[in-house]
């Protein structure tokens, strides 16, 4: 029995020897640690062979960040000698030969070094090394940040710089990020950064730099520390002047009111601190100044022509302004329902004006027809018309006659002579009209041997 169990155990280990699995022997779970000063930290190794049927060797070793190199723990299987400047502090366990530090310091940040021989029993094969290193550093925690800013007081776009620092009490390590607005803020032409992101420059100072500045501070051990926000406030303007009117038409820089209305205007410009504004009236006479303020009031009955108002905006800081320039102009645009029709597009006013002249010219047109033509009229005109009228050929219808001087007797024609609105070109062609349903008869009684007796008898 006791054969066999060795038999198997030389087998064992001429597999590991040959499949190259001394690499599994030993685990490392972590190869860097990052440990708080004043807590312990344990560097563990899991092992994967079997302690009863092995012999083992190793060291544990450190070196720190200089280069120095001291060997801290020395074992085998059955001893374990410890670095006696370490002993009070350092703990060797078994048998997963891990190593426990129990309370950290700035001294033990650096490399741990673990060497290890493995030798199977009752194998002639070569001893299997297995070597592992550990970084480890130790960090403070980080405390609040704390953020300044100089200079303290408001500044001036263009003319001023700023600086930000941001600085913790305690915190190793510390990696620093500074936000605007809850953005974070990246380097660029304008934003410069130190080598820890401690420090923000900002050259110049612009209009959209205005807003609130935080920092946050971490480090490995830590978790994002966030410092307080300061408002940074930037003197700027007068930007994008605009004049506006919610009365009246507006077309480009022309405002077009109706007579008689009472017009508000009012001036605005984004700026910081709010502007001062001045209102002038600009006409042939001159200038002049009209009133202070972000409001203008115009009554439009004292305006006898069109006039040019000027909105002017100052900002005492910046000693910067801007200027804008509108006319006003007085004419009819009415009010309510007849702006609303306007708007929307229905018939405008110059198209009911012509509608209602060509009504009344039509009216002035038909009456002045009525009265020429009426029936009378016409039958007077031929009764008195001249001799040389009525010697027309299509007048009389006897185109053989020598003369056509004498007396008619005319034959009232039912229905069309009775009415009163028969046109002048058919009462004109009475005498020569043959399809009507009536006849008309010329009777001549007398024609008179000489003109003197013509209407005596």
């Amino acid at each position: 029995m006791e054969a066999a169990r060795r038999t198997a155990l030389c087998l064992c280990s001429v597999l590991f020897v040959l499949t190259e699995v001394s690499s599994r022997l030993i685990h490392i779970p972590s190869l860097v640690h990052h440990g708080v000063k004043g807590s312990a930290l344990l560097l563990s190794v899991e092992t994967h062979f079997p302690w009863d049927d092995v012999e083992i060797q190793g060291i544990w070793s450190h070196t720190k960040p200089s280069g120095s190199r001291e060997m801290l723990v020395t074992f085998d299987k059955k001893d374990t000698i410890t670095n006696m400047r370490y002993s009070n502090n350092l703990v060797f366990r078994k048998p997963n030969i891990s190593l426990l530090i129990q309370k950290l310091s700035e001294d033990y940040e650096g490399d741990y070094e673990l060497s290890l021989n493995i030798q199977f029993h009752n194998q002639s094969g070569p001893v299997i090394k297995e070597e592992r290193t550990i970084h480890v550093t130790v960090d403070v925690p980080v405390s609040n940040p704390v953020i300044e800013k100089s200079p303290s007081y408001a500044v001036i776009e263009d003319r001023a710089n700023v600086t930000w620092t941001c600085a913790v009490e305690m915190g190793t390590r510390v990696v620093f990020q500074w936000l605007k607005d809850n953005i974070p803020l990246a380097p660029s032409k304008r934003y410069h950064l130190n080598h820890d992101n401690s420090m923000l420059f900002i050259s110049p100072v612009r209009k959209e730099d205005k807003g609130t500045y935080r920092c946050v501070a971490s480090n490995p051990v830590s978790q994002s520390q966030d410092s307080r926000s300061v408002e940074l406030n930037v003197y700027y303007g007068p930007y994008n002047l605009e004049v506006n009117s919610s009365q009246g038409l507006r077309t480009g820089e022309v405002f077009t009111i109706n007579p008689g209305e009472l017009v508000l205007f009012d001036c605005q410009a984004d700026s910081n601190p709010p502007n001062s504004y001045v209102w002038i009236s600009k006409n042939h006479n001159g200038s002049q100044i009209i009133t202070e303020g972000p409001r203008l009031e115009v009554r439009s009955y004292r305006l006898a022509q069109a006039e040019e108002y000027l909105c002017r905006a100052f900002n005492n800081v910046t000693q910067k302004q801007d200027e804008a320039q509108f006319t006003l102009v007085v004419a009819s645009l009415g009010t309510g329902k007849q702006k609303h029709t306007q708007e929307s597009g229905s018939v405008s006013p110059l198209a009911a004006i012509t509608v209602s002249s060509l009504f009344i010219i039509g009216c002035m047109l038909l009456f002045f027809l009525r009265k020429t033509c009426h029936p009378k009229r016409v039958l007077m005109t031929i009764y008195n018309r001249p001799f040389t009228e009525e010697k027309r050929p299509h007048r009389s219808g006897h185109e053989d006659a020598t003369e056509d001087f004498g007396i008619y007797e005319f034959v009232s024609i039912p229905g069309k002579m009775e009415s009163a609105q028969m046109s002048c070109r058919s009462l004109s062609r009475l005498e020569s009209i043959q399809d009507m349903h009536t006849t008309i008869y010329d009777v001549i009684r007398h024609v008179p041997e000489t003109p003197s007796h013509s209407l005596l008898n």
